[in-house]
C-alpha cells in the first residue's frame, strides 16, 4: 500500500460510490453526480469524468489526494529533482484514495486553463453486482465549458459575449465555437449512453477517443 493512502476496507463485494463532481469557479455551478465501483482505478475514473463532464481529453490531467499527485505517468512532463513524485493513477483505486463518506479529491484538467474539479464522496453503498463494472450518471446540471476558452474567467467572458449580439466579438466567438452552445443544456440520458461504452476495468486513450467522438458527433 502506498503511504498516506487508506487501505480498501475489507467488505464482501465491491462498495458502490456516489460522487458529486463540481467544476470550481462556475456560477451557477457545472456539476455531475456519478455512481461508480469503489474498486475502479483513478485512470478509469478519469475517463468517466471526461465523458460525463463533457471534456474531450485533449489536455493533461491529474488527481490530487491531499499532498499526493496521481496521474498517467506516460503523459506527464519530465520531472525535476524538486518535483513531488507522480503516483500511477492506474494502480490506485477510488476506495484507496477516498475510503470514507465526505472525503474529497481534486481533479485538475488542462494545466493551462486549470479546470479544477472537486470530487466529493456523498455515499458509499454496499455491493451491487449490477453496478460493479460500470459508471452511471445520476444527475447533473449545465453544459461543460468549451475547451481552450481560458478557464473560468475566459468562460465568464465568453458567456457575456454570446448573450450580447451587439458585442464586437459576438460573431467571431460564434464562429470560433463552430456550433450552437447552450450553457444550461445537460442530457443525462446521452451521458449514460456513452458511459456504457467505456470498457471495464481499463480504458485505453484510443478507446476513450472513440467514445468522445461518438458523444460529440463530429460529423455535424
Amino acid at each position: 500500500m502506498i503511504a498516506n493512502l487508506e487501505p480498501t476496507a475489507a467488505k464482501a463485494g465491491t462498495p458502490i460510490y456516489h460522487l458529486k463532481i463540481v467544476l470550481d469557479g462556475t456560477k451557477p455551478p457545472v456539476w455531475r453526480r456519478l455512481q461508480v465501483p469503489g474498486n475502479a482505478h483513478l485512470g478509469w475514473l478519469h475517463a468517466v469524468i471526461q465523458v460525463a463532464m463533457g471534456w474531450t481529453n485533449s489536455h493533461l490531467h491529474q488527481f490530487l489526494i491531499g499532498d499526493l499527485v496521481c496521474a498517467d505517468p506516460a503523459s506527464q512532463p519530465e520531472e525535476f529533482d524538486a518535483d513531488p513524485p507522480v503516483l500511477d493513477e492506474n494502480k490506485i483505486t477510488l476506495a484507496e484514495a477516498a475510503s470514507r463518506q465526505n472525503d474529497v479529491l481534486g481533479y485538475e484538467y488542462d494545466f493551462g486553463d486549470s479546470w479544477h474539479h472537486e470530487v466529493t464522496v456523498e455515499k458509499i453503498l454496499s455491493s451491487d453486482p449490477a453496478s460493479a463494472t460500470g459508471a452511471c450518471c445520476l444527475d447533473g446540471a449545465r453544459a461543460c465549458p468549451p475547451e481552450d476558452c481560458g478557464g473560468t474567467w475566459g468562460y465568464d467572458d465568453l458567456l457575456k459575449i454570446l448573450q450580447n449580439p451587439k458585442h464586437e466579438e459576438h460573431d467571431s466567438m460564434k464562429e470560433w465555437l463552430g456550433r450552437p452552445f447552450d450553457a444550461e443544456q445537460f442530457d443525462r440520458d446521452k451521458v449514460n449512453k456513452h458511459l456504457k461504452r467505456l470498457k471495464w476495468p481499463r480504458v485505453t486513450e484510443g478507446q476513450l477517443r472513440l467514445v468522445l467522438i461518438a458523444r460529440d458527433d463530429y460529423r455535424k
